[in-house]
């Protein structure tokens, strides 16, 4: 049932249908999905800011986002009946993780939809830098014909360094590598290489091998300006460069004194420290009209095929915490695999984890005389996520259960 009961004050209990808003141009898909599972659906295409999102979500439980759109604790504090986002990307830095989590709001991702898409651009990116194809294309274009192999280079036999060695790195490594390319790679934690890839011990190392450093590091805090002038210094004479990870991980004024002083050979920039909202809005970089350089707009995960797949994982997560409670493969609250719930009534009560708190929930359910036929329990940090399948549930008990100091929030389900 995709409808809920929710316990008011004095004991009575209304019906709310669930409902979602869906930013961005998600893929029509998870629309379709949400639809086809009850929910009340509204979907724009553009991002909104932060007094746009405020105003947007009066009464939204569900709200899918891409890269644009940032859920500030500004907008989760105004929220009020917002209980799960998901990002329709890889990225989840554009949401303010630990609010979330205090508020017991649970945030989705995509980590898996979309390497394929973001492998395959960068290795096309690699090719046309090394054979100066937009050099070439621009040139006749103009009506210029160019027709000489100065400067163009095969990547077999090239050295490939990849910075950040999660799921987009590693998949890349294997592609690069049946190519013919020679694959390093450097990462702060320690992760296996795979095939014939060798892992540097620093960054500086990976800097002074590879001829080709491409960056696949995530958007923690951390990262924000990590690589600048001292990384691309350390880079060797007429390499190439590819950033299809964060925009503000990068220094591009320094990228640019590299391009025009000849030290980088090449590069290729899919993300950017400031990005438009939509399709059409004015785009400025100080990369642009330097040869040999491949701009564009944060397409690295942008095929029909990574899109749908997104649509569909990220829009079955949503679906299924509203009609189960799972939150498997949440990025921020205690993750739980639930099936469908043997009982008539499922509790979903999200808590600060705390001693002694399932026994109050226990005794709480045992004094309405509420006979649990199920029970999980799942914690992460300083939150708690207890599921408990019940035949029955009196408001009464709920309301207790509610008033606890521990209770984050609560829900139940039919």
């Amino acid at each position: 049932m995709t409808d809920r009961l929710r316990a008011l004050p004095g004991g009575t209990e209304t019906i709310e249908r669930v409902k979602a808003l869906l930013l961005e141009s998600v893929h029509p898909l998870a629309e379709s999905l949400l639809r086809d599972a009850g929910f009340e659906v509204e979907t724009r295409p553009g991002a909104l800011d932060e007094d746009e999102l405020i105003a947007a979500l009066e009464g939204v439980h569900l709200l899918g986002i891409r890269s644009k759109t940032e859920v500030t604790p500004r907008v989760l504090t105004a929220a009020t009946d917002l209980e799960a986002i998901g990002c329709f990307c890889i990225g989840t830095n554009q949401v303010a993780l630990a609010e979330a989590a205090e508020r017991g709001v649970v945030v989705f991702n995509a980590p898996f939809s979309n390497t394929r898409s973001v492998v395959e651009l960068a290795i096309a990116e690699i090719i046309v830098m090394a054979r100066r194809l937009t050099e070439k294309d621009g040139a006749l274009h103009s009506g210029v014909w160019d027709k000489n192999a100065k400067g163009s280079h095969e990547i077999r036999g090239r050295k490939l360094g990849i910075v950040g060695y999660g799921n987009i790195g590693s998949q890349l490594s294997v592609v690069a590598e049946m190519l013919g390319l020679q694959v390093y790679f450097y990462d702060v934690e320690d992760k296996l290489a795979l095939g014939n890839a060798k892992r540097c011990d620093s960054l500086e190392e990976l800097l002074e091998t590879a001829e080709v450093i491409t960056l696949h590091v995530d958007g923690r805090p951390g990262n924000a300006g990590f690589f600048g002038a001292a990384q691309f210094e350390r880079m060797r004479h007429r390499s190439l460069f590819l950033n299809l990870s964060r925009g503000f991980v990068v220094d591009y004024d320094a990228l640019r004194d590299n391009l025009e002083s000849g030290h980088i050979a090449g590069a290729a920039v899919d993300v950017f420290p400031s990005e438009p909202k939509k399709r059409g809005d004015e785009f400025v970089s100080p990369l642009q009209r330097i040869p040999n350089v491949v701009l564009t707009p944060h397409i690295g995960g942008s095929t029909e095929e990574a899109q749908e797949d997104i649509g569909r994982f990220v829009a079955t997560k949503l679906r299924d915490f509203v009609e189960r409670g799972t939150t498997t493969l949440t990025v921020n609250l205690p993750a739980l695999t639930l099936d469908g719930h043997p009982g008539d009534r499922r509790i979903l009560h999200l808590h600060t984890n705390t001693p002694g708190v399932l026994a109050k929930v226990n005794s709480i359910l045992a004094n309405h005389g509420v006979n649990i036929e199920g029970q999980l329990l799942a914690t992460k940090a300083d939150i708690g996520y207890v599921v408990s399948d019940v035949r029955d549930v009196p408001a009464a008990a709920i309301e207790e259960l509610r008033a606890l100091p521990e209770t984050i929030r609560l829900r139940v389900v039919e």
